[in-house]
Order: C-alpha cells, then sequence, then structure tokens
C-alpha cells in the first residue's frame, strides 16, 4: 500500500497522538450518559466477503449491550466472527453540533432462559412466558465493549479535543 492510503487510514491514530485527552473515568461517564439516552444502535457484522449493517435497539446492562433479535443474515457473521461493530449518533446538524460513537467488541449469543438471559428479560419487563409462547426462542446477542471512539463537539467546551478513545475495561477495572 502507498504511503498516501497509509496517511489516510492512520489519520485518526496519528492526530490522537497529539489531541488533548479526557480523563478515562470522566470519558467513560460521557460515553455511558450518550448511551443511555439512546436506545438504536447499528450493529455491523462480517464473515467472509458478507457485511451487514443492522439497525437494532439495544439496553446497556452492567457496561455491556443486549440486544434481542428474531435471527436473520447478521448471524452468519456473530456465528463465525465475534467481532462487531456498533454505532450510536445524533442526527447530523452542523460540525459545530457531532456526537456519536463506534463501539468496538466481541459478541456472546446467550443461551435462552439462561440466569443472563432471563436477567435481560425482566430488564425489559418482557415476561418469560411470552417468549416461551413463541415458536423459537428470542436470541439474545451480548456485546461486551473493548474500544469506544466518541465524537463529540461538546469536549471542546471541556477543553479537550472532540473525538476522544477509550480502551476498556479501564486500568482500575482489570
Amino acid at each position: 500500500m502507498d504511503n498516501e492510503k497509509e496517511q489516510i487510514i492512520n489519520y485518526w491514530v496519528n492526530k490522537d497522538k497529539t489531541s488533548t485527552h479526557m480523563e478515562p473515568e470522566k470519558l467513560l461517564k460521557h460515553i455511558e450518559n450518550f448511551i443511555k439516552e439512546h436506545n438504536t444502535c447499528a450493529l455491523a457484522t462480517s464473515a467472509n466477503d458478507i457485511v451487514r449493517c443492522t439497525p437494532i435497539e439495544y439496553n446497556y446492562i452492567d457496561g455491556n449491550f443486549y440486544l434481542l433479535s428474531e435471527g436473520g443474515r447478521k448471524f452468519r457473521g456473530l456465528y463465525t466472527n465475534e467481532n462487531v461493530s456498533l454505532a450510536i449518533y445524533e442526527s447530523y446538524q452542523g460540525f459545530g453540533e457531532l456526537a456519536g460513537m463506534q463501539i468496538m467488541g466481541k459478541t456472546q449469543i446467550i443461551e435462552p432462559f439462561s440466569d443472563e438471559y432471563n436477567k435481560v428479560l425482566e430488564y425489559k419487563k418482557i415476561p418469560r412466558t411470552t417468549i416461551e409462547k413463541m415458536p423459537y426462542p428470542m436470541n439474545l446477542i451480548k456485546v461486551i465493549p473493548t474500544e469506544i471512539d466518541f465524537l463529540n463537539s461538546k469536549f471542546k467546551e471541556e477543553g479537550c479535543d472532540s473525538r476522544q478513545h477509550l480502551n476498556l475495561p479501564l486500568e482500575d477495572e482489570q
């Protein structure tokens, strides 16, 4: 690959080296507030040459994302590649109002009616009997975030660059 393409690919990596960073704990609070203010994301999965990007509702519980789904082609990627990306964002209102994040993570398919599955049903106020009456139980996708890129124009008001990167778990969580 030529040097120009490498520069394009590594634009944010290089820019991040000289940007003003927010304290990780403070950034995590901003991230979690943004996540909790929304309930829909775009879930990107891939397997071989097939890429899917699915708009889907999520619940954010104990630092993880949970997504209920009947099924679909996104599962080709979920069954063969645990790496996914989620995007959560505000509608574009101009450069001074940018707000959106990209979450990279690892997935797990949670066994129907396991303790974790039932906990999510309870959180969503869905009676287990409702799911049991279905021909097939809903599939529960868990996304464990590993990295988050958060672009928010308001970070400049706090003396930081508008794009912030966070690796998870934080050092003190390990």
